[in-house]
């Protein structure tokens, strides 16, 4: 049980100063016990706060149930067909290996980015639209090739995932320092990320704001597709690996645009998945000025052994292929956080999460804080998609920006 004496929506720094570290030694697959999914998500709380994460947590609980229902019957045959099984055992070692370097440039490449032509659109009719200001849609045909030489062919065959977009928001005055927002998985609509962070407000304190489209979400995802982000976990282990890794490459190649345009400062924030790669990107790319992962997983193996009826199907086949749980962290290592050391000084990271997720369970968003050496953390008494008290945060995360004096040019 988590040993917190306060309500949960403050920044608790001093509520963990004295509670134990539960991330392990390096290398961390194969020190975190193997049923760190069933470990308890309990908070000591008051009565009327526990009241409101319990109830949250039900709802997520349904949630995630018809997640991992969709997962299950949309997604995962296609990884669990016997090929592709055999497919993703031949390419184990080679993205195990990487994950033993430790070394986040072994798998994430700096793209060359003096080839790409970058195209300006109309953002469509529910774009923002700042009195000061612009709102466009910019894209670019993707150079990314697969780490893995195995994959070369395969991989780009999904066309529309292959065209790189993000909306982005700029004053007419600019460029400004520039907030950088990752989606959630299936959740990649620029009005619903623009209304859940509150993003005119903050383009109001002085920032741009660059929303960035996940591989295989929106315009991205195949137009065979049941659901957007479907593409992203539906072609086995080694096609997850090739995803972040080309998730990682494109964003770098809007930061390099947005340096080419003058912008010397970005940060970035995402939420969920866009919370896993953002808290990856600290520890890949050093030109940003602050990450702030919004309800974060850190290990997507451990992940769907909590997800029902997912956790069938990934335990069935565990146990026919004879793989490890072990083995499939080691494999998935190679684009976890928790496999890397940050870039960023702990005074340039934050994480926020939600003391009532069931889908992003608090215990992944305690293990990135304990590996981040316990910066700055913003529990709030709700659930994965019911931030409750959210405005909290949102004014927590404006200080922090201050704070550090991203606000200046």
């Amino acid at each position: 049980m988590y040993d917190i004496a306060t309500t949960v929506s403050r920044v608790a720094n001093e509520t963990y100063s004295h509670t134990r570290r539960i991330m392990p030694p390096q290398p961390w697959w194969e020190q975190l016990e193997s049923s760190f999914h069933k470990f308890p998500d309990d908070f000591e709380l008051d009565l009327r706060t526990e009241m409101t994460v319990d109830a949250t947590a039900l709802g997520d609980l349904l949630l995630r149930t018809t997640g991992a229902s969709m997962l299950n019957t949309l997604a995962l045959p296609s990884s669990f067909k016997p090929m592709q099984l055999k497919r993703d055992a031949g390419n184990r070692a080679f993205y195990q290996r990487k994950a033993n370097k430790a070394d986040p440039a072994a798998f994430f490449k700096r793209p060359n980015s003096s080839k790409v032509q970058m195209k300006s659109s109309n953002a469509g009719l529910l774009r923002f639209r700042p009195d000061d200001g612009s709102c466009r849609l910019l894209s670019f045909d993707s150079p990314f090739k697969t780490v893995n030489p195995k994959l070369r062919e395969e991989y780009p065959k999904l066309k529309r995932n292959m065209r790189a977009v993000a909306q982005h928001w700029r004053h007419n005055d600019g460029p400004r320092p520039t907030i950088a927002v990752i989606h959630g998985f299936m959740a990649d609509p620029y009005w619903v990320n623009r209304m859940f962070f509150a993003l005119p407000w903050f383009y109001q304190q002085g920032y741009d704001i660059l929303l960035y489209t996940l591989p295989h979400h929106g315009k991205r995802a195949s137009r065979s597709s049941p659901f957007s982000g479907h593409g992203f976990f539906a072609n086995g282990t080694a096609h997850i690996n090739e995803s972040f890794a080309h998730a990682v490459h494109d964003f770098r190649i809007f930061m390099d645009y947005l340096e080419s345009e003058g912008v010397s400062k970005v940060g970035v924030t995402g939420i969920s998945l866009g919370g896993y790669t953002s808290a990856l990107l600290a520890s890949v790319e050093d030109r940003l000025e602050f990450a702030i992962p919004n309800v974060p997983v850190v290990s997507l193996a451990d992940l769907v052994l909590e997800w029902f009826p997912l956790n069938l199907s990934i335990k069935a086949m565990l146990k026919v292929t004879g793989t490890s749980v072990r083995d499939i962290r080691h494999e998935l290592a190679v684009h976890s956080a928790l496999t890397y050391q940050p870039l960023l000084p702990k005074e340039r990271l934050m994480v926020i999460a939600g003391a009532g997720d069931r889908l992003a369970p608090p215990k992944h968003a305690r293990l990135l804080w304990d590996h981040w050496d316990r910066p700055r953390i913003h529990w709030f008494p709700g659930n994965h998609l019911v931030h409750l008290d959210k405005g909290k945060y949102l004014k927590e995360m404006a200080g922090f920006m201050r704070k550090i004096e991203f606000d200046r040019m």
